[in-house]
């Protein structure tokens, strides 16, 4: 199912990002940074410098800011944890945690929507390098003062900054900011409650090639992996998989619900939805059609049944048919209708009992009279077809004849039930090209 990659994949990205200014660039944001890992047990104190407890994590609110602000602190007092909001916060140095006032309310901790713990759901675990289209794992987080408020602010990946944390009398506690991306960069696959987002790393995701975003998906593990598959719009996800390895996507099907499986394979092309189906044990593919609205079920349950070497097993379902009286308007509108959907070369048209007469390109409309009628535009050349059951080989050996784009598929009362594209053809001799060669015929494509 994966395309060949392509070079210089992070273009698309840098141009994304680099339209707003990073906190990083600024010099009293570099001068002020706060090392997480380095505040980790660190005392919390009251206004006057009495000792409250010890620091247990530090606690982000997620959403819309494109730098996490800090909402609060959690604090080992005696045998329990708790919760001191932001506000208390008076000041915040790589040395000292000192709090607004000399007495404080202290509440027992408990997670809330919305929040992050930067400890125990981001050091050390994977996030996705916007900017740079890498998998990467934060060995520390920066903290600093912005907008009225303590954030979040960079990510170190360095292994310095790792031993840092890990040995923290090895190389002092102070930041080290040698690999640290602004945060701005960074889509952080937290294991809380949510995920630490920034709107510009969320938009910068969206502008990247669903090949790309396969490449990422590819790298992460887990949770991780399915943390950024929820990020994404769920149609750009869906074409992402459609890149994805077949043994890779089987790994993170596996570890999706039937609920969102369902969603996302009833965004892909009909084709690629049913290759995936088809590889999916009895008992799980079952649980996904459970789940998926009716009429596609029953679109996707027929496409599975056919078998890959034949012509049924590799087309799509995706076409758009119209009848010989309808007229051109009527044709484009219904091409600007399912303009989402991978149908760019036109409409075939059906007799009044279904059965195929022609294929009329879009070019050919766009030229036509709005009022003239789809018989009118009617003759040859016409369109190659193929019955649902014919050979591999031989879709072959029509598509070097025809030399076009697609080949439209017919049952046996030659009613169109879908074409087949070059790409798809692609797709089915790619796990036997590497070691036999195409198949005879297939170099015209």
């Amino acid at each position: 199912m994966k395309k060949p990659p392509v070079k210089s994949i992070n273009t698309v990205a840098k141009r994304f990002v680099g339209r707003s200014e990073l906190v990083l660039q600024r010099k009293n944001i570099r001068e002020s940074l706060v090392s997480v890992a380095g505040l980790i047990g660190r005392p919390v104190k009251y206004q006057g410098g009495k000792e409250i407890g010890r620091l247990v994590d530090v606690v982000v609110r997620h959403g819309e800011d494109s730098y996490p602000p800090v909402s609060g602190l959690i604090v080992k007092v005696g045998q329990s944890k708790s919760f001191i909001d932001g506000a208390r916060i008076a000041k915040l140095t790589q040395n000292e945690i000192q709090l607004s006032s000399a007495k404080v309310d202290l509440t027992e901790f408990t997670r809330r929507e919305g929040e992050s713990l930067l400890d125990a759901d981001v050091l050390d675990h994977q996030i996705v390098d916007v900017n740079g289209l890498r998998v990467v794992r934060s060995s520390d987080l920066y903290l600093a003062p912005l907008d009225r408020e303590i954030r979040v602010v960079g990510v170190d990946i360095s292994f310095k900054a790792f031993i840092r944390r890990i040995f923290p009398g090895a190389l002092g506690r102070g930041p080290i900011p040698e690999h640290v991306i602004d945060w701005a960069n960074v889509a952080s696959l937290a294991h809380g409650t949510g995920v630490v987002r920034s709107t510009e790393s969320r938009a910068a995701l969206s502008q990247l090639r669903p090949a790309d975003l396969a490449d990422l998906i590819e790298d992460l593990a887990g949770r991780e992996r399915n943390a950024l598959i929820e990020m994404l719009d769920p149609d750009l996800a869906a074409d992402a998989l459609e890149e994805m390895e077949d043994d890779e996507l089987q790994g993170l099907l596996r570890g999706l619900s039937a609920q969102r499986s369902a969603e996302l394979i009833s965004r892909m092309e009909p084709d690629e939805g049913a290759e995936v189906l088809r590889d999916l044990d009895d008992d799980h593919r079952e649980s996904i059609f459970m789940e998926m609205d009716v009429p596609v079920a029953k679109q996707l349950r027929k496409l599975v049944e056919f078998d890959e070497t034949l012509a049924g097993g590799i087309m799509t379902s995706h076409i758009l048919i119209t009848h010989e009286a309808d007229t051109v308007a009527s044709a484009l509108a219904l091409l600007v209708e399912h303009r989402e959907r991978d149908i760019s070369d036109g409409v075939v048209v059906v007799d009044a009992k279904g059965k195929l007469l022609d294929h009329i390109q879009i070019i050919e409309l766009v030229a036509a009279k709005p009022s003239a009628t789809l018989s009118s535009l009617m003759g040859p050349p016409y369109p190659t077809s193929v019955n649902i059951n014919t050979r591999l080989d031989e879709v072959i050996d029509e598509f070097a004849n025809n030399r076009g784009s697609s080949i439209i598929v017919v049952d046996e009362k030659n009613k169109p039930v879908g074409r087949i594209l070059a790409d798809d053809l692609v797709d089915a001799l790619a796990p036997t090209s590497d070691s036999q060669g195409f198949a005879q015929g297939s170099g015209a494509l």
